[in-house]
Order: C-alpha cells, then structure tokens, then sequence
C-alpha cells in the first residue's frame, strides 16, 4: 500500500507554504482578507494581479489602492466608510500601467465590507462606481420619516 498523501517540501518554510495555499485558493467566505498580504504572496508566487477569486461576505482591509481590472465585479458590498465615498475613488494619471496598487482581474465580491481601501481603474469604472454609491449622508437623510 502507498500513501498517496502529499508531503510537505522539506525545503519550504511553513510560512511560503501558508502563502502558497493562499494563492492557489478561489474563494474566500466569512473572514477577514488582509489585501496588502494577498497581493504579496501573490507577488511572491509570480502573479502580478490577483485573478479569478470569489470573495463572499468578507471584511476586506487595507490600506491598500485597488486597481479594478476586467471582470471584476461588486455585488452588494459596503465600499467604505466616508461622508464623502468620492473620497475613495483615485483616477490614474498615466495613460497605461499604474505602481504601487493592487490589481484584482475577473474577481467577484458579494456581500463584503471594505475597510480602508481605494479605488482605481478606467474612467468608465470610476463613473460607474461613483454613480452606485451613495454618500453616508445622503443614504441617513434618505431613511428618515418625511413630516
């Protein structure tokens, strides 16, 4: 009889292999996602954008920019907190490749809650973010009783 279980690489720290496991993962439920230390083991295993995952009712922190790349999508989520949310919304300068972000391609967020983190991408996406949220402000004054 063989045992066909896995063995760990000798050679590899227990923290590269935790690191490695978070990279090959695609969906993430109920936790907390520490994006500045998703995008470096992503980094670290050769992936300079983070593609593919399903997020779903997580608390994503930052401080962290995210780059909103092709197929990424927001389903319910709560963007931020801020009486203005234009607040959280940056417009890149150059024309093609922007430092110093997070790319995230074809993800999906549903239900989840962002804790100090930005938004970038292209104009349209920005327009389109800026139109779906609504200032914390307008949203309290929606919810009162009209006299």
């Amino acid at each position: 009889m063989t045992d066909e279980t896995p063995r760990p690489d000798p050679t590899m720290s227990a923290e590269e292999a935790a690191g490695r496991a978070l990279v090959a993962r695609t969906t993430f439920a109920k936790e907390a996602v520490w994006l500045p230390s998703l995008a470096v083991q992503h980094w670290n295993a050769g992936q300079m954008f983070i593609d593919g995952k399903t997020f779903t009712d997580c608390v994503i922190e930052g401080p962290a920019v995210m780059a909103v790349m092709n197929g990424t999508v927001f389903e319910s989520c709560a963007m931020g907190t801020a009486s203005d949310m234009r607040t959280l919304l940056y417009r890149p300068l150059g024309e093609t490749k922007m430092a110093g972000v997070i790319g995230m391609s074809n993800c999906r967020f549903i239900q989840c809650r962002f804790v100090q983190v930005g938004f970038t991408g292209t104009d349209q996406l920005l327009d389109e973010l800026e139109a779906g949220i609504k200032p914390r402000s307008g949203i309290e004054a929606s919810s009162e009783p009209s006299a």
